[in-house]
């Protein structure tokens, strides 16, 4: 019998902090949460949006890197404002 030992493939991401504008209450912050999850590469569990801060951050891997006129029209889309956007890369952690 062959036992395979499975190990965790850890692959560089990008973090994504987007200033968005409108972002007022639950309801709104679902929408667009919905439409980052829908995107390619990004890590679903990685979504978080700061109501009171205006501020939505992710994470995705960096083969699948999504551009600014890509996330433009997506909280366009959305019914907000893209205000800016950082990128910062997140290395694996060490094992």
């Amino acid at each position: 019998m062959l036992f395979a030992l499975a190990l965790p493939v850890w692959s560089a991401e990008l973090s994504y902090q987007l200033r968005v504008d409108g972002l007022a209450c639950p309801y709104c912050a679902y929408g667009i949460e919905k439409k980052i999850k829908a995107l390619q590469g990004v890590a679903n569990e990685s979504v978080e949006i700061r109501l009171n801060e205006g501020i939505v951050l992710f994470e995705a891997d960096t083969e699948t890197a999504i551009d600014e006129a890509t996330l433009r029209q997506l909280v366009t889309d959305a019914g907000f404002t893209l205000r800016g956007v950082k990128t910062q890369s997140v290395e694996p952690p060490d094992e």
